[in-house]
């Protein structure tokens, strides 16, 4: 199958259309461009279009998946999630992540604090905050370390009571107040244990 012509696109950059003779199309990046140096009125064979086809295949699935990553920020999980989703080959979704990952673009450490700083501003506990990390796809063994670098849940805690109560002291809150503050914070996934203590140190003071 001979190459009619090679065009770069017009809507996309670094993007290349090779034009056929049978009036096919087929649309590469500048990288098969350059590695299999095609020109216009080589003939190609079955096997020489096929390597062609998959390489550019790949190379495009690349650039989906650093768009997608331009948009939102995601994990190594979450993103081969999308990539199978919009549906990219489960046999190149790994490679393409380690190649994302290898060259910056992804970063799961730097993902996961990021994530856990939002859930921390949204006034969300320990519970809370693993739940949401378990969501985004971080990996288990980045939690520990990811909640060990998070403010006191005690300070989240008496903060939240302070502001809920609207200056009431805590012994003049009727037990139905109380108890509407409470299942609040065990919502936002602080525990009872650490909730239980607060209410002492609110009381007290």
């Amino acid at each position: 199958m001979k190459i009619d012509r090679i065009e770069p696109s017009k809507h996309k950059k670094n993007r290349f259309l090779i034009f056929l003779e049978d009036k096919s199309c087929i649309k590469i990046t500048e990288q098969e461009l350059l590695k299999f140096s095609f020109h216009v009125g080589d003939d190609l064979s079955e096997a020489d279009l096929n390597k062609l086809r998959g390489a550019a295949d790949v190379s495009n699935w690349k650039a989906k998946a650093a768009e997608m990553l331009s948009r939102q920020a995601m994990s190594k999980r979450g993103l081969e999630r999308k990539l199978k989703e919009k549906g990219a080959p489960e046999s190149e979704t790994e490679s393409i992540v380690n190649w994302l990952e290898s060259i910056g673009a992804l970063d799961d450490i730097a993902y996961a604090k990021a994530l856990a700083a939002r859930c921390v501003e949204k006034g969300y506990g320990p519970a809370r905050i693993r739940a949401k990390l378990y969501e985004k796809g971080v990996d288990k063994n980045l939690w520990d370390d990811i909640l060990s670098e998070l403010p006191p849940d005690a300070a989240q805690i008496d903060a939240y009571l302070i502001r809920k109560s609207r200056g009431v002291k805590a012994n003049d809150l009727d037990e139905k107040e109380k108890r509407r503050l409470t299942a609040g914070l065990l919502r936002r996934g602080f525990s009872w244990e650490d909730i239980k203590a607060a209410w002492s140190r609110f009381e007290e003071e």
